[in-house]
């Protein structure tokens, strides 16, 4: 029994020679395919581009789009986590402290007035004399301008700009190619972001103050390089449009514009802005209050609202980037085509 177990184990293992001649066959049948697909060449493939990758909660539509004519991703509309934590290391990695700006080796701090009184009386360290004085400057600036004391003409810090571009674009998904209209821009605190970010010539604005006008153009868009960019600033006071040709906008807003003008004012500027807002998708921001409307009651400003074409949607809050502050803003949407 035990050499009977013994010859059936060894039947189980035998193997006959074609089946290793199939084996063998089969095997050489799947070495050709392998190497053949290995070395042809692929044929050329009909799929889009590829676009570098973007960060979850960094997209496309909201935070970064491709620049005017550059055929590739611009900057963030936003700094992203990885920036502000970049930024902290390397004030630490360098040592650095806050300290008291006093005069030290190669710095010599002035206030505005002084750098201004030192503009008027020194012209700075090197300058022409005579004739040559007006060879060399092609847009002469104001002393004022030079010295920025328009950065000191809001109720809270220049750079509380960007916050506001940022909350305002990405709110409403801003791409280059969009329209933007801002009504009462002043010195472009907020408005040379938008400039810079825009394709040329889709900033406009309406203003009423001269000299912050003249900040605008004699000093802002020269220093910043942005004259080619040809944004449409008009002087006016009345919130007429009419200057502004028959286009549509992607957004329309008021940063502290409407609190500081007559209710009725307000309701003739929003009845003429409907037509030139972008039906449904377009938005109309407001910020710090409504009083205009709230004044007359929630269902007369509704009722108000509705007969202008124009649809409350909410209110809104965003954060300062530098300094501790949050601002509000009003949304409002054109509800018929």
């Amino acid at each position: 029994m035990a050499i009977s177990s013994s010859s059936a184990t060894a039947k189980g293992v035998v193997v006959t020679v074609p089946v290793l001649v199939l084996s063998a066959a089969a095997a050489a049948v799947f070495l050709f395919f392998l190497l053949s697909s290995l070395s042809s060449t692929p044929p050329p493939c009909s799929c889009p581009s590829p676009v570098t990758s973007i960060p979850s909660g960094e997209r496309t539509s909201e935070t970064t789009v491709a620049r005017e004519g550059s055929g590739r991703l611009g900057d963030r509309i936003s700094p992203s986590v990885e920036d502000i934590g970049w930024m902290k290391e390397q004030i630490e990695a360098n040592g650095l402290h806050m300290h008291e700006n006093v005069l030290r080796k190669g710095i010599n701090p002035r206030t505005r007035a002084e750098q201004l009184r030192d503009l008027i009386a020194f012209k700075g360290i090197s300058h022409y004399e005579g004739d040559e004085s007006n060879n060399h400057t092609a847009l002469p600036c104001p002393g004022e301008l030079l010295v920025e004391e328009h950065h000191s003409n809001y109720g809270e810090p220049w750079a509380g700009g960007r916050d506001v571009f940022e909350f305002l674009a990405k709110s409403v998904h801003l791409a280059p190619d969009a329209r933007v209209l801002e009504i009462g821009c002043g010195t472009l605190r907020v408005g040379l972001h938008f400039i810079r970010y825009l394709n040329s010539g889709n900033f406009h604005c309406l203003e009423r103050d001269e000299l912050s006008l003249m900040a605008a153009f004699r000093y802002e868009l020269p220093s910043q390089g942005l004259l080619h960019k040809r944004p449409l600033i008009v002087k006016g006071d009345d919130m007429e449009f009419s200057k502004f040709g028959d286009g549509v906008y992607d957004l329309i807003y008021a940063s502290a514009v409407f609190l500081h003008m007559p209710d009725k004012l307000v309701w003739v500027g929003l009845e003429r802005l409907v037509d030139k807002l972008k039906p449904y998708d377009g938005r109309i921001f407001v910020s710090h209050n409504m009083k205009f409307c709230s004044r007359l009651g929630g269902d007369e400003c509704t009722k108000r609202l509705n007969e202008l074409g124009l649809e409350y949607l909410g209110k809104h809050t965003h954060d300062s980037l530098l300094f501790n502050h949050y601002e509000i803003w009003f949304e409002f949407r054109r509800s018929k085509a």
